[in-house]
């Protein structure tokens, strides 16, 4: 296997196209409705515009929820409201539809895929089709040994650029990116900690299913300790998620990368998407143009990231839960965005001549 150099991203990553954005921008000018009353939705549809290159903008027609899945070692220090391992049932969940992202996506017309990166548990709990991708059962304690090896980590890594390609190949339009996970709320705060150079005090929150200040301060600790291994290892991007990222986190981290080599717009989730979106930019600052931030989840570590990659997230409505819920909320504002952009009449054909 020839090894996997992440610069070359850099390379290989255009920023959507900035003169499609204008066309959108003018064009926006002379809709019936005037400039500024849409708010939101005009930026919304001028950067999907620019992201499938085109104005008028089409309709988002295929959209899907894509989730990596994994369990982190360092959830075994109590840094979780879940037990450790435990991720497979969050799994289960959104395959048997009972989880709100599953409901959600139902609803709105998205297809949902799982892909298992590093669960810790049977395989054979789960369905083929979702655990074939797995590159290891759970990761190391970040505190005290590597997430991965160094095989590991680029397999990994591998791993999310091809689901990425077979997203793009299958045709789909926009993805709602999340996780499913336990401890990787802790691991997404040391990376965030180790790429902003911040404490790890400043980064670290209380999880999906909020933690009491007992765990909090195990998890600052964890967080704390999880730094020292990481700042050594900060030149190099594939060294840093070896070392304190994981199966899911490097998965995440190439598919975003893979995603925007590909002009395949996504919407980041939580604090998790938005670290491995530090990551990817690192490698490539293009990167993130090509990303939504879909919703503010209340984690400090995941407001730090955002600022840092200059994306201002699309909803505020304290969805907490993870697993792609809050991102995938921003979906129909998207498409009423570009359902707008596209279908609004221009003024002169809405104008009656004068005399």
């Amino acid at each position: 296997m020839t090894t996997l150099n992440l610069d070359d991203f850099s390379d290989l990553i255009e920023r959507p196209d900035g003169g499609v954005r204008r066309d959108a921008e003018d064009r926006r000018e002379r809709l019936a409705v005037p400039p500024g009353a849409l708010g939101r939705l005009d930026d919304l549809a001028e950067w999907l515009a620019a992201a499938q290159g085109q104005v008028p903008v089409k309709p988002i027609e295929r959209p899907r929820v894509v989730l990596f899945a994994a369990d982190h070692g360092i959830a075994a220090q109590g840094v979780s409201a879940r037990a450790a391992g435990s991720a497979h049932e969050l799994v289960r969940s959104v395959l048997e539809g009972t989880s709100p992202v599953s409901i959600l996506a139902g609803r709105l017309g998205a297809g949902v895929r799982v892909v298992d990166a590093g669960l810790d548990c049977d395989p054979g709990l789960l369905p083929e089709d979702v655990t074939r991708h797995r590159v290891r059962r759970g990761s190391g304690r970040i505190d005290v040994e590597d997430a991965l090896t160094a095989q590991e980590a680029e397999a990994a890594l591998r791993l999310g650029i091809r689901i990425a390609d077979e997203e793009a190949d299958s045709g789909t339009d926009l993805v709602v990116l999340g996780d499913l996970s336990v401890g990787g709320t802790t691991v997404a705060a040391v990376l965030v900690a180790a790429l902003c150079g911040t404490d790890a005090s400043v980064v670290t929150g209380r999880g999906g299913v909020p933690i009491d200040d007992l765990a909090w301060m195990r998890k600052c600790a964890a967080v704390r300790d999880s730094l020292r291994r990481a700042r050594p290892v900060l030149g190099d991007q594939m060294a840093l998620l070896a070392a304190v990222g994981g199966a899911d986190v490097a998965a995440i981290t190439g598919f975003l990368l893979q995603c925007a080599v590909r002009r395949t717009p996504v919407i980041l989730d939580g604090v998790v998407s938005a670290a491995c979106g530090l990551v990817a930019q690192r490698a490539a600052f293009r990167a993130p143009d090509w990303w939504l931030a879909g919703q503010t989840s209340g984690e400090p570590g995941q407001a730090k990231a955002l600022d840092r990659m200059a994306l201002n997230p699309v909803l505020d409505h304290g969805v907490t839960v993870g697993e792609g819920t809050g991102a995938l909320l921003a979906l129909p504002l998207v498409q009423a965005a570009a359902a707008l952009a596209a279908e609004l009449p221009e003024r002169a054909a809405v104008e009656q001549p004068t005399d």
